[in-house]
Formats: C-alpha cells, structure tokens, sequence
C-alpha cells in the first residue's frame, strides 16, 4: 500500500514541475502566466519565448509522464493489477500537470504528458493517436483541436481493438481513455469555444504570427 500511494504521489508532484514557467525564465520571459495566453503549457512558450525554448518544455512535460511510470515500474506493488496501478500513476502526472500545487494548481493542459506517460503503457494506441492529431494540426493549423481529436482517438481505437478486432483489451485502458478524453475536453472548453466561434488562432511556424490560447 506504501508503495502505491509514494508512486501516485510522486507522480503528481513530478507532474507539477512547471518546465514552461521555468524554461521561458531562463528565456528572458520572467513569468509565462502574465504573457500571451497566460498558459505555462509549450505553444505559449512558442508564441512568447521562441521555438527553441517551447522544444525544450514540449520534451520536459512528455517526459514528466515517462518518468513517473518508469519510478513506478521500480516501486511496483505485486498486489495491484499493473494496468490499473500504470495508468493511476499517468493521471497522477497529468493531474499534476493540469493543476500543480507549485501554482496554486493553475498549470498546462496536460496533453504531453499523458503522452509520455501513454507511451510507456500502451505505445502503438497512442502512436495511432499522434497520427491523428498531427493529421488533424496540419490540415486545419489548429493545435487545440488536435489535441481534442488525438485524445477522442484513443477510446475509439481501444474499442475498435477490442470489439472489431477480437485483441483482449482491459477494460481499465478503455476506461482511462473515455476519462482523460473529458478530461482534455475539459481543460479545452475555451478553445471549444472559439473553434466554434471562428476566433482560435491557428498555429503559424513563425510564432509572432501565431497568438491564441495555448493547448498543454
């Protein structure tokens, strides 16, 4: 029982570690939550302290996630089902993300580090999910609404793998997915609302040109 709950806890608070605070600082921008979109998240690292600082903060969150399932693996409880245990760990992290007790739990969206996190439990679903995201960022330069259709892809693909395909998916991935789909379409409602009305900014490769609401 120790060793779940030091895990869980441990990968909330590696979750927490506000990397685009930090790395926009060392930037020359002292705090990313007063700039652009007020987000800590990489696309408004992007827009406010260059693409070379929003590289290191997008492979710092995605790893946040990596980490805190390879901490896990080593402090594994053999009383728990290591899918269910996993995937606690992974929403601990993007818990930490989303709300971070460094910030008074205002932070990022938590899409790159459920990414890592996924990555390490269930790699060929979440590669399928990428696909779809930069599918989608590419055709219609919204990061938001990849980020939307790369977190529905993952519950759609489970289940497509499992009542389509015959594959003994577990139940438990089908349900973290279905959870952290609402989670992102939560943490997106904003950009929701200005995809609809027209007014999200698209992502543009020179970041003076791209101003909107970040989506990590």
């Amino acid at each position: 029982m120790a060793a779940t709950l030091t895990s869980i806890l441990v990968a909330y608070l590696i979750g927490a570690v506000p990397f685009g605070l930090l790395v926009a600082r060392l930037y020359g921008v002292p705090d990313i939550r007063k700039v652009g979109s007020g987000n800590t998240g990489a696309t408004n690292v992007y827009r406010t302290a260059g693409p070379g600082a929003a590289a290191w903060v997008f492979l710092l969150d995605i790893g946040k996630g990596v980490v805190a399932v390879l901490i896990a693996r080593l402090l594994s409880p053999h009383w728990w089902p290591q899918d269910v245990f996993l995937l606690a760990v992974v929403l601990a992290a993007v818990l930490g993300h989303v709300f971070p007790v460094y910030l008074r739990f205002k932070g990022g969206k938590g899409v790159n580090t459920a990414l890592g996190g996924l990555l390490m439990v269930m790699t060929v679903e979440i590669l399928i999910c990428v696909a779809a995201f930069i599918i989608m960022t590419a055709l219609f330069r919204y990061i938001s609404l990849g980020s939307i259709t790369a977190a529905i892809c993952l519950p759609v693909v489970l289940l497509l793998e499992r009542f389509a395909m015959g594959r003994p998916v577990p139940d438990v991935y089908i349900y973290f997915g279905a959870v952290l789909g609402v989670l992102v379409i939560l943490t997106h409602i904003k950009n929701i609302g200005r995809l609809i009305s027209g007014t999200e900014s698209r992502f543009h490769l020179s970041p003076a040109s791209s101003k909107g609401e970040s989506h990590v």
